[in-house]
């Protein structure tokens, strides 16, 4: 009786002093190569015929928001199929070229870093750096606003490429600051 007694209290205080955690279903836009498709050439999303666009795809995500959206936007993904002839394992142009995202609430805002310091462009993505980090920058962009339209307040974002080298100092042009407001959700 002792034992089922004590058993019982540290069940119930066990779960009543853990952290709740509450998941949410959300869009995640991520930049997606087109590879091994018939979608070749398709205009894309920052205005040039690409083999790779911008697509959302919901997520169950628990943590710190808006960060661990930022950070989902890099999550592998493998595109569902129904043909045998497409054997493509990897979409993601953040996962497939090893660059790094993370987001960081600083104050009311939010810093977003895109790590460009292990980049390796896989031949078969027939994409320039600057053309996937634009992407990437649409995706990011395109979650934030899902998340921030039923806020309340504006979220400035600070958007940051780190890791460059002398090759590629360039892409530290695509730097950026821009304010989601709650009315700019993506539909």
């Amino acid at each position: 009786m002792k034992r089922m007694v004590f058993g019982l209290l540290v069940a119930v205080f066990t779960t009543t002093w853990l952290p709740a955690t509450t998941i949410t279903v959300v869009p995640i836009y991520e930049p997606l190569s087109l590879r091994g498709t018939d979608g070749d050439e398709v205009i894309s999303d920052i205005g040039e015929a690409l083999r790779a666009c911008v697509m959302a795809r919901p997520m169950a995500m628990t943590g710190a928001f808006p960060e661990t959206l930022v950070d989902a936007v890099r999550s592998p993904h493998l595109i569902p199929t129904n043909s045998k002839s497409y054997k493509i394992q990897e979409a993601n142009l953040l996962v497939l070229c090893k660059i790094g995202i993370s987001g960081e609430r600083v104050g009311k805002g939010l810093v977003v870093r895109l790590d460009v310091s292990e980049m390796a462009i896989a031949p078969e993505v027939d994409l320039t750096p600057r053309q996937i980090l634009k992407l990437a920058i649409v995706a990011v962009r395109r979650t934030l606003e899902a998340y921030q339209k039923p806020q309340t307040d504006l979220l400035e974002v600070s958007l940051l490429v780190e890791g460059t080298n002398e090759k590629n100092a360039f892409l530290k042009e695509l730097d950026a600051k821009f304010v989601v407001n709650p009315s700019d959700g993506a539909e």
